[in-house]
């Protein structure tokens, strides 16, 4: 089976951005762009962010590292990565990561096959770039309530541990 999908391009500072627990997420490429092959995101994780462990069934997921220190834990395995750093983490594989660094980190998110850019779409809130004063003034702010909704939202794309 072919799959065709037209060649894209995505200028800087475009792209739909979202708001989702203080981070930002800018949607390069989503399934509908790509034939659902893969989807891309720019992740912004405010210092001492992170994501907790959790995998994904149906979805590879990797990361390269445009600026920052992310601490991440890949199973039992904790690395720090730094900029030029590749982390691919396999369907099932647990995994979480963190802002170490005293600064914003950058990083290009890869989805394969694509669906789970669009958890970013449906817990955030869209803004545009660049970033109002009301909207920099909630840049690292976990709101107790967004919190509760992404953690429900999340269940439909990632899978937490048990124990």
């Amino acid at each position: 089976m072919t799959v065709n999908f037209k060649s894209m391009l995505v200028p800087p500072g475009k792209g739909s951005t979202y708001l989702v627990l203080g981070d930002l997420y800018t949607i390069l490429a989503t399934g509908k762009d790509t034939g659902g092959e893969y989807g891309v995101y720019e992740a912004v994780m405010q210092p001492q962010s992170m994501t907790p462990p959790h995998s994904h069934d149906q979805t590879d997921e990797a990361h390269y590292i445009l600026e920052g220190e992310v601490e991440y834990q890949i199973d039992e395995q904790t690395i720090v990565a730094t900029p030029g750093t590749f982390v691919n983490f396999a369907k099932g594989q647990c995994h979480s990561f963190k802002n170490i660094g005293s600064k914003p980190a950058k990083m290009l998110t890869w989805v394969t096959p694509a669906g789970g850019e669009q958890f970013f779409v449906e817990a955030g809130q869209p803004v545009n770039l660049p970033l109002n004063e009301e909207e920099r003034s909630l840049l690292g702010v976990v709101n107790p309530a967004d919190f509760e909704k992404a953690v429900a939202i999340a269940s439909k794309y990632v899978q937490f541990p048990t124990s």
